[in-house]
């Protein structure tokens, strides 16, 4: 008879993809994971299968996890242009407010593993080219609304912007200042006037 899980699966994942995201795939050993997602190594072989697969799970559930952020700050913002300004707003905010692992997990993973791992590598292309496709519907409806300039080629400037994210993904992680990254922010808002 099988027995029924004692643990849920979405609060032990978030436990993985935050350590996962903290020292990366490489240094995360499975005791480390055992202790600090709480449950016994079968449990985590018999739920998510060995350490790469529990990985792609724990990159899987960040998407989701990124997505759900943006989507509130998207919905709770006045404008197109201002949406946009928030997303990178809140990169700061949180590496600041120290609320999760400095920077972000997929553009941390593309460079520790996306020339080693072919399904990273997949995964975290599809993680970006989502990320610039959300950039262009955005700017899409900026231009529908007339808050951007029907010339403006919105596939390039989501490339731009998105580019821009990486940046500062990557920056927070650094001892650039908030000032110094608002103002960075600040020059790159300038490209939709």
């Amino acid at each position: 008879m099988a027995r029924n899980k004692e643990f849920d699966e979405k609060v032990v994942l978030k436990k993985a993809m935050d350590l996962f995201w903290k020292q990366g795939y490489e240094k995360t050993s499975m005791q480390d994971l055992v202790t600090h997602m709480g449950i016994h190594r079968r449990s985590i072989y018999d739920t998510f299968g060995d350490k790469h697969s529990l990985f792609l799970a724990s990159l899987k559930y960040y998407e989701l996890f990124v997505t759900k952020e943006w989507t509130t700050i998207i919905s709770n913002s006045s404008t197109v242009k201002n949406a946009i300004r928030k997303i990178f707003e809140h990169v700061v905010k949180v590496a600041e407010l120290e609320i999760y692992p400095a920077g972000c997990f997929s553009v941390n993973t593309a460079v520790e593993l996306s020339l080693l791992d072919k399904d990273i590598q997949h995964l975290t292309t599809k993680m970006f080219n989502d990320t610039e496709e959300l950039f262009n519907k955005l700017l899409k409806e900026g231009q529908d609304k007339g808050e951007f300039k029907n010339d403006l080629n919105t596939q390039i400037t989501a490339q731009f912007l998105h580019n821009n994210l990486i940046g500062i993904r990557v920056l927070v992680k650094t001892n650039y200042t908030k000032k110094e990254l608002e103002s960075i922010i600040d020059l790159m808002m300038k490209v939709l006037e």
